[in-house]
């Protein structure tokens, strides 16, 4: 599967509206061929470059399959039904946008997986839960890589 978005290529920077010093909106992001077989989509966003550990910024689960693209600035309540939030590393639900200490520019991953069934995950849920939910499950991946390093 590849995984693009308008707003930055592979390894760029990420553009200040979609983190903590800006308006904090997720990026569109866009998709294309999936593995046959897939009955939902998850989506995670991590930055393995934070002081604590791997820091997860998103987690979304249980996108339907025939989804191509999930618009700039996604919440709940804009999400297609069924699927849901997770709760990220600032112990919020949905996207929490890059927002790194004063310093060298950090790393964000967003992975797209293409998962072959409706995982049993309730709103909330967190990364390692997903996880362990789609052990056995995932069909496929794409990834798309940023990078942004803290302006103020």
């Amino acid at each position: 599967m590849n995984l693009t978005s308008p707003s930055f290529a592979e390894g760029d920077t990420i553009p200040t509206k979609h983190t903590c010093e800006g308006a904090d909106l997720s990026p569109l992001l866009r998709w294309t061929d999936p593995p046959a077989g897939t009955q939902s989509f998850a989506i995670a966003c991590v930055d393995p470059d934070a002081p604590a550990g791997t820091w997860v910024h998103w987690v979304l689960f249980n996108l339907p399959p025939a989804l191509r693209e999930l618009p700039e600035g996604s919440k709940a309540a804009n999400l297609p039904q069924g699927a849901h939030e997770g709760t990220n590393d600032f112990g919020r639900f949905g996207y929490g946008g890059p927002c790194p200490p004063r310093g060298p520019a950090h790393r964000y991953y967003f992975t797209l997986y293409a998962v072959d069934t409706t995982l049993a995950l309730g709103r909330g849920a967190r990364l390692h839960e997903l996880n362990r939910a789609m052990e056995r499950h995932i069909l496929g991946e794409g990834r798309l890589m940023g990078r942004y390093a803290r302006k103020r």
